[in-house]
């Protein structure tokens, strides 16, 4: 799993690496350095690889060479806001194409998704011709750079060193694959034709778990994995983290089981039975992988037989609000263990905050102009810490509410099963149950539990695991 966060000092056993959250190089060197610091045993007893990422944190590379073209946009960037050395007009231009094409309330309509960022490249320089550029999201950019690459043979054709980039229902949601039909929508593919991109910018679609092909003799050879070791369909980090908490066990959760990822940024999802979308608040729906029952006829080109299946969604969607405002407001491990011993967290804060890092919110309401709101500021920083943590649990509140307003199918949790650091703090915990049980007329029904696996890595490890399960 690659996990983001601006200009982080991430340490693997032994090993330190500096790395910075949107430069490929230091994604490459984390997973390096991490296979370089496990131990060979382990190494060697490796069967299956998943890879997950952050969600429509894409860029553009060269499928011969494998180097990038285009230089990462990641999760949080947002087409609509103007930036120093670009285009003025390109965010304008690639909001029309999209408005254009995308169905209402589709997913991709957001000014942060993949697809409004691959025509973002094109309006600031054009991707000219047939497949000199391919889109890949930072997960199957991390497997086949690492996993998949084999070094380039000497006098062979483009065609024999070209690369095959495999993406996966939940990281190709957000680039306009039609996660129901399973395939590309003629509305995608006739955008790109008629703005000028070629359709074979688009990586393969596979299933999360569903094996893409055996690791490389160079890759086996360099970090001491097993040849015959394989590479599945990778995921999204808040995917991987539900997978994690709700289905360690590897059977199916039950619908209205719910997963709140509390990290740097908060992040919901609950199993439901029914389909919603609407990129006005934020919202999309996740196919959800069976675990254990691959389809053996998928081939990744989106037309294999899982559409025979009972379809589950994971539905739900992700707020820049989280726990990176507490660093923000210089908050320190110790100061939080200690203010949260005495909360009351029976009673509701007097300060009604939206704690955002920056202007700009995903979720429930996509709104690239919302402004934080931290004020006032209380006589105590027992108050302010109460007041912000309310203010996040009532934007999850908020959430799970607008979830069932667009017919998610249960309408509110069952149970919310917590996974991040937040999930360590047990006044939260009850403060949020309480809220969730309020909005539901105080129904004791609604539980919210610390997640015995909380870490999205090892959601991808439950899936790795499927392919062979």
């Amino acid at each position: 799993m690659i996990e983001n966060k601006p200009k982080y000092n991430e340490v693997y056993s032994n090993a330190t690496l500096y790395t910075n959250y949107d430069d490929p190089a230091c994604w490459n060197d984390a997973i390096r350095n991490l296979l370089q610091s496990t131990p060979a045993q382990l190494r060697s007893n490796t069967k299956s690889i998943c890879v997950s990422g952050t969600s429509a944190s894409c860029l553009l590379v060269d499928p011969t060479s494998g180097k990038v073209t285009r230089s990462a946009k990641m999760y949080d960037y947002d087409i609509s806001h103007s930036r120093p050395g670009l285009n003025p007009v390109a965010g304008l231009l690639a909001t029309a194409w999209v408005d254009e094409y995308a169905p209402e309330n589709h997913a991709t309509r957001a000014a942060t998704s993949a697809l409004s960022k691959l025509l973002h490249y094109h309006a600031c320089q054009p991707i000219k011709g047939k497949s000199p550029e391919v889109l890949a999201h930072q997960s199957e950019y991390v497997a086949n750079t690492i996993f998949l690459f084999n070094p380039k043979k000497c006098g062979a054709g483009s065609a024999a060193n070209r690369r095959e980039y495999t993406s996966d229902w939940h990281n190709a949601l957000k680039l306009g694959y039609d996660v129901r039909q399973l395939k590309y929508p003629s509305w995608l593919l006739k955008c790109l034709d008629e703005v000028g991109i070629d359709a074979s910018v688009l990586p393969k679609v596979v299933e999360p778990g569903q094996v893409i092909g055996e690791i490389s003799t160079y890759a086996a050879e360099r970090y001491g994995l097993t040849k015959g070791t394989v590479v599945v369909g990778g995921t999204t980090d808040s995917n991987a983290a539900f997978v994690a908490a709700a289905a360690a066990g590897g059977s199916l959760p039950e619908y209205g089981t719910a997963v709140t990822s509390l990290g740097s940024t908060l992040a919901i999802k609950m199993l439901s039975r029914t389909f919603v979308e609407d990129s006005k608040r934020g919202v999309y729906s996740h196919r959800f992988p069976v675990l254990g029952k691959r389809d053996e006829d998928g081939d990744g080109n989106g037309d294999s037989n899982s559409s025979s299946r009972e379809e589950s969604w994971l539905v739900g969607g992700a707020s820049n609000v989280g726990c990176a405002v507490l660093r923000q407001e210089n908050f320190s491990n110790e100061e939080l263990v200690e203010l949260s011993k005495d909360m009351d967290v029976s009673t509701d804060s007097a300060y009604d905050y939206y704690p955002l890092t920056k202007m700009g919110e995903r979720f429930p309401i996509a709104d690239g102009k919302k402004e934080p709101n931290l004020d006032p500021t209380p006589d105590t920083r027992a108050e302010y810490l109460k007041g912000i943590l309310q203010g996040i649990s009532n934007v999850e509140r908020m959430g799970f509410q607008v979830l069932g307003e667009l017919g998610a199918e249960p309408s509110f949790p069952d149970v919310v099963w917590t996974a991040g650091g937040g999930s360590k703090n047990d006044a939260w915990l009850q403060m949020r149950e309480r809220l969730l049980r309020d909005s539901v007329g105080g129904n004791a029904e609604v539980r919210v539990r610390r997640a015995d696996n909380s870490e999205a890595s090892f959601g991808a490890a439950i899936l790795a695991a499927s392919s062979f399960s």
